[in-house]
């Protein structure tokens, strides 16, 4: 680490202040809106691109998580796909964009004035357009002791391991040690703080957030939904959260929906809502990550009404934590391991008759199968839908599965997998539910009782 981001770090050691009380509520709500990092000059081509190859990224992060002596969590570096919410920290409330992450267990924001970011697609490329969190304008800022247990929930959980400097169990000045965090293409690194965040109806102190002060392609801070102890349910004992996601406008669009937080949840269903129960992550040495996400139980595949072949192994995760299902809200086109990818795309192949595929725009964007529908007066397409256990099922529309490429007359199927080339990268869960399959859909998770809700809506 160089000595201007050791500077950097040191820098926030007078950020020492009191905390504020709080008050109840039962439930909170948080407006939910598209990210957008706002680059005029990309076209359709490039954006739907860009997309697959950040959502491969992500999946391949997800899928090699495993334990290290730095704190990660899978991310995309920029997107614009993203759904953002706003939260205020600090005393007076400062107000901070943060995209939705249900794949990762951590908060952070950009922080001080002295913030880079380098390779960020903003309009401006300077640090200087991006909203930072100022901890010396916040009466309730502290940084975090490294005997803290808080320290443990993004280092080591053994504080002689981590509080090596301090100079007994009782007498310790030493801060909780930077964290780094590691993702696709990018990365970002901080001090953890304690601050006070302000709900629209709930103050909640002494919560746990970091302080980032540079990152690598990585515009907006995160707020992690995950099941981890650093995550925002977690720290805010948050019985059942659910969002709507609004259509995908690859242009911002200026619409928004809600996230809500329940802390208060009973064990009755929400109207209308299938679900499916959440599944027991898998406990794996040196794969704590996997810990972090929502794993379901998809049953089976189905294209045009008929079953997709697929193994068992890729259903269900094993003994190592390879297999299964998740639901990421930061990968926005959901992934396949081939060996589940490559039957859903033959289904697919067999079913669209008499339409020709387009190689060139296939190689271009790298999704596949794409049609060109130029010389069809109408179109008819197969039917795709998730089958999970308890009988739940996820008819998708149309426009959450196929997408046009650019200007031309040519759809393409919106999911992701490996290379075709070199060996099937089968660790970790072989399926990755995105978020551009869930647009226009309320999904719940109702940590209370374990399960997982959904249903289709138009997203407000």
């Amino acid at each position: 680490m160089s000595s201007l981001s050791f500077a950097l770090f040191f820098s926030l050691l007078s950020l020492l202040f009191p905390f504020i009380s709080s008050s109840n509520s039962t439930t909170t709500t948080i407006p939910l809106s598209l990210f957008n990092t706002k680059n005029p000059s990309q076209d359709f081509y490039e954006k739907l691109t860009h997309l697959a190859s950040i959502s491969l990224a992500r999946a391949n992060y997800i899928k090699k998580s495993q334990d290290s002596p730095v704190s990660t969590t899978p991310l995309y570096p920029q997107s614009y796909g993203g759904y953002s919410i706003t939260l205020s920290f600090g005393t007076p409330p400062q107000k901070i964009p943060f995209i939705m992450d249900t794949g990762s267990d951590f908060v952070w924001f950009p922080c001080t004035t002295r913030y880079l970011c380098t390779n960020c697609s903003v309009s401006s490329a300077t640090s200087q357009s991006i909203p930072t969190f100022i901890p010396k304008s916040s009466s309730s800022a502290r940084v975090l002791g490294c005997l803290n247990p808080k320290c443990g929930w993004i280092h080591s959980n053994n504080p002689k391991s981590r509080c090596q400097d301090c100079e007994s169990p009782t007498n310790c000045k030493q801060v909780c040690p930077p964290y780094i965090i590691l993702y696709g293409a990018g990365s970002t690194g901080g001090l953890a703080l304690v601050d006070t965040l302000d709900l629209s109806n709930k103050k909640v102190p002494n919560f746990l957030v970091g302080c980032s002060l540079f990152s690598s392609k990585q515009p907006a801070g995160i707020a992690g939904l995950g099941r981890g102890l650093a995550s925002l349910p977690t720290q805010l004992d948050v019985k059942k959260f659910s969002y709507c996601l609004v259509s995908h406008k690859f242009d911002d669009t200026g619409k928004s929906s809600n996230l809500v937080l329940d802390f208060n949840a009973s064990g009755e269903k929400t109207s209308d809502l299938s679900y499916t129960p959440l599944q027991k992550n898998p406990v794996v040495s040196e794969k704590n990550a996997l810990s972090v996400y929502y794993y379901v139980s998809l049953r089976k595949i189905t294209v045009g009404g008929k079953k997709v072949m697929i193994p068992y192994k890729y259903l269900t995760p094993d003994s190592n934590g390879n297999g299964g299902s998740i639901v990421d809200s930061g990968t926005t086109f959901t992934f396949m391991n081939r060996g589940v990818f490559e039957p859903v795309l033959d289904a697919f192949v067999k079913q669209v008759k008499g339409i020709p595929r387009s190689e060139s725009i296939e190689i271009i964007t790298g999704l596949r199968p794409c049609f060109n529908i130029s010389r069809q007066e109408t179109v008819s397409l197969p039917e795709l839908k998730f089958h999970y256990r308890g009988g739940a099922e996820m008819t998708l529309p149309i426009a959450n599965y196929f997408s046009f490429a650019g200007e031309t007359d040519v759809i393409c199927l919106t999911m992701v997998t490996d290379s075709a080339f070199g060996p099937e990268l089968s660790t970790g869960p072989s399926i990755i539910l995105g978020n551009f399959q869930m647009q226009n859909y309320l999904v719940e998770f109702d940590l209370k009782n374990e399960k997982f809700g959904f249903k289709q809506q138009m997203c407000k």
